[in-house]
């Protein structure tokens, strides 16, 4: 029933705790290491979010917390470390995925990470060149820079090397400066690759993605969940809980950085991003995520005014050019 949030694929299952991410649910928090390279100056470079996001042409309906169908939620993203699995995102644009900050916490370097776009599983088998054709190589990660493990700013954009050629399998979402809309609503939709339950069941083959139907909560209701009165703000504005309170929904190990989405007259937009919790599938104990309208000036502005890295290959060749008789 569950579609389980964010320890790592690999390692064993630990009870979350407020310090744990769903990449695995639950990981124990790391201090954020040093970016590689210092912060780049903004430049006048400009890519604006698409106008048109939030469409999906296959529209199979598919009860809460089963396995999806391929296209239904076209702009899933599988992020993968070294050619495997490891969180999930969504796609923003042409050149921009979004995800949640804590899983690169150990692994910083873009050169570690591909992006998988409009597949089904997370493991496409090799013969799949469909599924080679739309896997992409990572120029820039861009942790939020007050991101703290995952109680704070638990958010990440990723630059693509190219961009991304949209069909009815690989679509933008939308999202918006206000979630104001969503709080209390019961038919929103989270979607991963994580573990199926509690006990830490792995995906069986062939590793599809799974979706599940949840109810956002407003952070008061959530804190008294939690139990935890005298730390109200356990749950921050920039988070939200959502899930079922009787446990029976909820995202788990290997699903960290997947979007939650709602639909709005007719357009998906997303409102969180996978982030941390409490165990998996636990009564009284939803799922926590990254309230993306609290970022919505930040993404902006990141994705207009971001450019990329020069490519040594390309200036070689400029500085041949330049000497050449």
């Amino acid at each position: 029933r569950h579609l389980l949030g964010a320890r790592f694929p690999g390692e064993p299952p630990a009870a979350r705790t407020p310090g744990q991410g769903r990449a695995g649910r639950a990981c124990p928090p790391h201090p954020t290491p040093p970016h590689p390279t210092p912060p780049r100056q903004l430049s006048r470079f400009r890519l604006s979010i698409p106008e048109a996001c939030g469409h999906r042409e296959i529209h199979s309906l598919v009860a809460g917390g089963v396995e999806s169908a391929r296209g239904r939620w076209p702009w899933q993203a599988s992020l993968r470390l070294r050619r495997r699995h490891r969180c999930g995102g969504s796609l923003l644009s042409r050149r921009w995925v979004l995800s949640a900050a804590h899983c690169f916490q150990k692994h910083y370097y873009p050169s570690e990470w591909t992006v998988q776009l409009g597949e089904l599983t997370s493991r496409p088998t090799p013969w799949n060149l469909r599924a080679y054709s739309s896997r992409y190589k990572v120029q820039d990660i861009i942790v939020n820079p007050d991101a703290l493990g995952v109680l704070r700013n638990d958010i990440a954009l990723l630059r693509l090397a190219s961009s991304v050629t949209y069909n009815a399998y690989i679509q933008p979402i939308c999202i918006e400066s206000s979630t104001f809309n969503f709080v209390h609503r019961p038919d929103c939709w989270v979607t991963g690759w994580g573990l199926i339950n509690p006990s830490g069941t792995p995906l069986p083959p062939p590793y599809n993605l799974r979706e599940a139907q949840v109810t956002i909560l407003n952070n008061t209701r959530c804190n008294y969940l939690f139990e935890q009165p005298s730390s109200r703000s356990m749950i921050r504005d920039s988070m939200f809980c959502a899930g079922a309170e009787d446990g029976s929904v909820d995202t788990c190990k290997g699903d960290s950085g997947g979007p939650l989405v709602c639909d709005k007259d007719g357009l998906w937009y997303q409102v969180g991003i996978v982030s941390w919790g409490m165990d998996c599938g636990q009564p009284n104990r939803p799922g926590v995520y990254t309230n993306i309208s609290v970022y919505f000036h930040w993404i902006r502005r990141v994705m207009s005014h971001s450019t990329p890295r020069p490519n040594p290959s390309q200036l070689l060749l400029l500085l041949a050019l330049l000497w050449a008789p």
